[in-house]
């Protein structure tokens, strides 16, 4: 039966042997190797694909004895006619195989022999020399019968294999922990040994994956390859670029199985997950603290060393993580991308949009573990749970008090400071507080939105309605101390204790 040409590859009937593999053979199996391979390399040569009189001759030690070899290399795609090829290797034939024997030996010492002429680049053995010649050609032969999705070399396809089947082979003897790919579990065992082998030059700063290190290196030069097609966004690593397009199309195909809640990217799945599993696995080594993900750990750190690395350019601001200077950016721009369907109010931030559009479904996911109270955002069960537990994390650096929320301590600072960054636009009075300037603007617009039930009358400010709705309960909960005279506003309280002082 005839095989149409170019149907059988190098690839299709070459064995390689792992290092382990290769040191249970013994030297009679090693040479019936030897010479099958050598067999099927020769027919690739009478193919023309690979030539052999472009070489460079080197010494290479292997097991201690010395051996001659040349290096293979292939050329790019020039042929010799079949003719001149056959009556070359007759003449040459014995010296190819020292060749090829030394170049498989070399395979199992770790030496490198076979040289791509196109971009230089040395291989280990000539079929993955073969096998990275279908890079540049673009040849793509192997094929997934599910998804027929191809690939340049076989084994590429049979680690693809193992998406449609769950399949993973490769364990980690320390955690238990498997992979599909070897080369999964080679990085993984980094963890483990804390090993980071890619160093930036500029930095210092070591990376366990060399793609996180490309990556690092980009931050440094700027450097954003990849560009989204529809608003024309750079971003440093292909993965990003996905994640944002995304943002576009609408797809999240992350789903947790036990909520059924949807996700852009897997990692905000994995950590989701872990708010159902309780899981904080990232520790806090000045206090213990434990985060469910490595960012919100590295934000915390923060807290202790004072750092704020994210710098406004146009004010020179300076804030702790990018999200909030991203959202401080915002109020020099006046920009609000993210509009609610249901009420059109206008965002200046994505997660504001999503905390937002919780009033309207009257979600709260999140849930107290000592009181059972729930909360639509998830920052607001973390400052609640330190009412039970009274911790107070953010200090202030000038008088030393202590608060439960950050933003309890940047209003505090400003009393220091004397800083009102919050302007009325009407009458340009200055406030140091955000909530302050709102109750302030409402003296403009007339708008009082707290509303008594029991006479309808309505306030600008919801402390007054709350003073306001004691004079129908006659509740009166500030009690003198010295005379037991009760008052029910706080303010009228203080002026009267003062009497009995003088």
């Amino acid at each position: 039966m005839a095989v149409s040409q170019g149907s059988v590859t190098y690839e299709d009937v070459t064995v390689t042997f792992t290092q382990e593999e290769w040191a249970l053979l013994n030297p009679s199996e090693k040479k019936l190797y030897r010479d099958v391979m050598w067999e099927n390399l020769r027919n690739i040569f009478s193919t023309g694909k690979i030539q052999g009189d472009n070489y460079n001759e080197e010494q290479h030690n292997h097991q201690g004895s010395k051996q001659s070899c040349r290096v293979v290399k292939i050329s790019g795609g020039q042929k010799r006619s079949q003719n001149d090829e056959k009556q070359r290797m007759q003449s040459e034939g014995k010296s190819y195989e020292c060749e090829l024997e030394a170049n498989y030996e070399s395979t199992h010492s770790g030496e490198k022999h076979c040289e791509y002429n196109l971009c230089g680049k040395t291989f280990l053995s000539p079929c993955y020399l073969y096998r990275h010649e279908n890079i540049h050609s673009g040849q793509k032969l192997y094929e997934c019968k599910q998804c027929r999705k191809t690939f340049s070399c076989s084994s590429s396809l049979r680690a693809h294999k193992r998406i449609h089947s769950g399949e993973k082979p490769y364990e980690c003897k320390q955690c238990s922990k498997t992979f599909r790919y070897s080369s999964s579990l080679r990085v993984h065992k980094r963890i483990h040994s804390g090993e980071k082998p890619y160093e930036c030059k500029h930095c210092s700063k070591t990376f366990s994956r060399s793609n996180h290190f490309r990556y690092h290196e980009r931050a440094h030069n700027g450097e954003k390859p990849y560009e989204c097609k529809e608003c024309s966004k750079t971003f440093t690593c292909s993965s990003s670029l996905r994640v944002h397009e995304r943002a576009h199309s609408g797809e999240k195909p992350y789903e947790c199985k036990q909520c059924c809640k949807a996700f852009r990217c897997s990692s905000s799945l994995r950590v989701h997950e872990r708010s159902h599993s309780g899981e904080k696995p990232y520790e806090c080594k000045q206090c213990y603290k434990t985060f469910s993900c490595s960012s919100s750990l590295q934000r915390h750190k923060r807290i202790h060393s004072g750092e704020k690395p994210y710098g406004c350019k146009q004010c020179y601001k300076t804030f702790s993580c990018s999200s909030s200077l991203q959202r401080h950016r915002l109020t020099h721009s006046g920009e609000k991308p993210y509009e609610c369907k249901q009420c059109s109010k206008a965002f200046g931030d994505s997660s504001s949009l999503h905390r937002h559009k919780r009033i309207h479904s009257g979600e709260k996911p999140y849930e107290c573990k000592e009181c059972s109270k729930t909360f639509s955002c998830y920052s607001s069960l973390q400052k609640h749970e330190r009412t039970h537990s009274g911790e107070k994390p953010y200090e202030c650096r000038e008088c030393s008090k202590t608060f439960s929320c950050s933003s309890h301590l940047r209003k505090h600072e400003r009393t220091h400071s004397g800083e009102k960054p919050y302007e009325c636009k009407q009458c340009s009075k200055t406030f140091s507080q955000a909530s302050n300037l709102r109750t302030h603007e409402r003296i403009h617009s007339g708008e009082k939105p707290y509303e008594c039930k029991q006479c309808s009358k309505r306030f600008n400010q919801s402390s007054s309605l709350r003073k306001h709705e004691r004079t129908h309960g006659g509740y009166k909960h500030h009690e003198c101390k010295q005379c037991c005279k009760t008052l029910s506003c706080s303010s009228h309280f203080q002026t009267y204790e003062r009497t009995h002082n003088g």
